[in-house]
């Protein structure tokens, strides 16, 4: 068995790309740290006034909100709080057969739209290598976004929650990216997994 503790070590947020899409580009910032692109023609900006992700590490007493054995591997999630980034560990190689959504945390705000375009915090963890390769919370800027611009598992993680929730989603292949992302690690087949912290919706 492969444990990894998935740590955040992207200096970019990047949006993830409409499965199928072949544009690929960073955010344009000039980082000098290795970083792994998903990301798409122009549909990530940052929040302008929006609250910042936080990116202390997480407690590493923290009780995981979400516990779950894969078709292969395990997975254990720590939403993030104030103050203190998500934490994702893996039992890689991690795989699913169906994607899953957890609700770590409840919010109480409305209820986002599946043609919102939200504020969020997130990290993705490939779960074959257990590697995060896209994270929010590195730079400590949200991203903003229409649902309909993201991968399809991104959107079904996100669409009828409420403003104020953090959800976890385990997401087959076929609802990242169903043809890889090379340029992000991300090979045909691969099981992504993410945390995501919904700020705000319009």
């Amino acid at each position: 068995m492969n444990i990894k503790n998935a740590t955040l070590v992207l200096g970019t947020a990047l949006v993830l790309a409409v499965a199928g899409c072949s544009s690929v580009s960073d955010s344009g910032s000039d980082t000098t740290e290795t970083t792994a692109t998903a990301t798409t023609g122009g549909a990530e900006t940052p929040a302008a006034g929006a609250e910042s992700c936080p990116s202390a590490p997480a407690n590493a007493d923290a009780t995981p909100q979400w516990t779950e054995k894969g078709t292969t591997g395990a997975l254990q999630m720590v939403a993030s709080t104030a103050t203190e980034a998500p934490d994702i560990t893996v039992e890689n190689p991690f795989s699913v057969d169906a994607t899953q959504v957890k609700v770590l945390v409840e919010g109480d705000g409305a209820v986002v739209p599946e043609t919102a375009t939200v504020s969020v915090c997130y990290v993705g963890v490939n779960g074959r290598t257990g590697e995060t390769f896209d994270s929010a919370y590195a730079n400590g800027s949200p991203a903003t976004f229409p649902l309909d611009g993201v991968i399809p598992g991104f959107s079904k993680a996100i669409a009828n929650q409420n403003v104020g929730s953090k959800v976890g989603v385990a997401m087959t292949s076929a609802d990242g990216y169903a043809s890889g992302n090379p340029q992000a690690g991300i090979e045909v087949g691969d099981t992504l997994v993410f945390e995501i912290s919904i700020l705000g919706a319009s």
